[in-house]
């Protein structure tokens, strides 16, 4: 299992040549264990995933295991074969990472949901590390049911899920499902609710802007449930005006323009964030000062 808290969904810098920039994934690393994050994933769908070879993911878990000083780090897989993603999964596990979060076989996406559970079923057969499973029909074109993920969590290395459809009514259907196991809400506008019905935290692409606002909430929320509702609904125009902006290309500018990566370029087909559709994003995120 893993703690409760924010991990980053968070973005693959890359150099002027478009190589992963190691330098500035150390920055990143810093700048979240600085900010009281949980722990971080890389490669997932902010990290442009789906643009990086396995060789690359395998390579970004390797180096970013030991910058993270203890920090769990979680591998994102999004891929249709099978096979790749039970080696990526051991290839993960041997650098030390702590768990792989795995979307469905999004290329199949006229596939029965007997055939979804069962080809989830053999990578928790075969991996030897312990797996979230990634709901997000609008990337993917498959909706995880709560009742595949109750059949699911029944494996043990099934350690929870993160769900970005934004739907709220999934929240309370999946924490029933997978009781006692992790829940990560990828929509932080949903955040507080996500907590009201027990889960665990967020994997957020927003904490690559305000990692340190989404970790005290979450925090708080143990302690003192009006502190964090009131943290949340003073940053939740900085998450909106976020996720109405092209990511991770703004995540990016932003952390370029706080000196955390060098280049905010990201990988093609992606194309990097317009001036004037990151301006809002920008100033939102600026203005707020530490918790």
């Amino acid at each position: 299992m893993l703690a409760a808290g924010v991990y980053p969904a968070a973005i693959t810098p890359f150099d002027s040549e478009g190589r992963v920039d190691l330098l500035s994934v150390a920055r990143l690393m810093a700048w979240f264990r600085s900010r009281g994050c949980s722990g971080v994933v890389l490669a997932g769908t902010n990290g442009e995933g789906p643009s990086l070879s396995s060789i690359e993911k395998r390579d970004l878990v390797r180096a970013t295991v030991p910058l993270c000083e203890g920090l769990p780090v979680v591998l994102g897989i999004a891929t249709a074969s099978l096979e790749e993603a039970v080696w990526l999964c051991k290839q993960a596990n041997t650098a030390g990472a702590a768990a792989a979060l795995v979307m469905p076989p999004a290329y199949f996406r006229d596939a029965s949901e007997e055939g979804i559970a069962l080809w989830f079923e053999s990578l928790l057969a075969r991996s030897p590390l312990n797996i979230l499973v990634y709901n997000f029909p609008q990337r993917t074109g498959i909706t995880l049911s709560p009742e595949l993920m109750g059949r699911l969590s029944q494996h043990d290395r099934m350690i929870g899920l993160k769900d970005s459809s934004g739907n709220a009514d999934n929240l309370a259907p999946y924490a029933e499902a997978v009781k006692g196991k992790n829940l990560f809400v990828g929509d932080e506008t949903l955040l507080i609710e996500a907590l009201r019905h027990g889960w665990t935290g967020t994997i957020s692409g927003a904490a690559n802007a305000l990692p340190d606002w989404l970790s005290a909430i979450v925090a708080d929320w143990a302690t003192d449930t009006e502190s964090a509702e009131t943290k949340h609904a003073l940053i939740l125009p900085a998450l909106q005006a976020l996720r109405r902006s092209p990511q991770p290309a703004t995540n990016k500018e932003i952390l370029r323009r706080r000196g955390m990566i060098e280049f905010a370029t990201p990988r093609l087909p992606l194309l990097p964030v317009a001036h004037e559709n990151v301006v809002q994003a920008w100033e939102s995120v600026a203005r707020l000062s530490r918790p």
